[in-house]
C-alpha cells in the first residue's frame, strides 16, 4: 500500500524552513500570509516583540466579495498596505507561509506593492 503525502504537512515543513531564514523586526516586520480554500489572511508581525501589528483578511465585515480568488487576494494586499502605511510601516519582509509564490499569494504581494509597501 502506498502512503499518500500530506500536502499541509509538506507546506508546514517548507514554512519552518523559510522561517529559519527570515524574521520580522520593529524596523522591518514580517508580512505573513495564510491561504485557505475560501479565504486569505495577512498579518504584519514583529517577531522580536511577538506582536501582530496589523492584519487584514477576507473575513472582515467590510469585505463583501468571495474571498477565495485572485481579485480578493489583491484587495487584501491593498488593504494591508493601507493599514501599514497608517501605522507608519513602509517596509516589510514577505513570508509566503510555505505556499508557492503563485496565484493568490502572488496577487496579495502585488496588491501590497501597489498600495505602497516595499517588499
Amino acid at each position: 500500500m502506498v502512503n499518500k503525502a500530506d500536502k499541509n504537512e509538506a507546506r508546514l515543513r517548507r514554512h519552518r524552513r523559510v522561517r529559519g531564514k527570515i524574521s520580522g523586526t520593529a524596523e522591518r516586520p514580517r508580512l505573513d500570509v495564510f491561504r485557505s480554500a475560501k479565504h486569505i489572511y495577512a498579518q504584519v508581525i514583529d517577531d522580536v516583540a511577538g506582536k501582530t501589528l496589523v492584519s487584514a483578511s477576507t473575513m472582515e465585515k467590510d469585505f463583501e466579495d468571495y474571498g477565495g480568488n485572485v481579485e480578493a487576494a489583491h484587495k487584501v494586499g491593498l488593504k494591508i498596505a493601507e493599514k501599514c502605511l497608517a501605522a507608519g510601516i513602509t517596509e516589510v519582509v514577505y513570508d509566503r507561509g510555505g505556499f508557492v509564490y503563485h496565484g493568490r499569494v502572488k496577487a496579495l504581494a502585488e496588491g501590497a506593492r501597489e498600495g505602497g509597501l516595499k517588499l
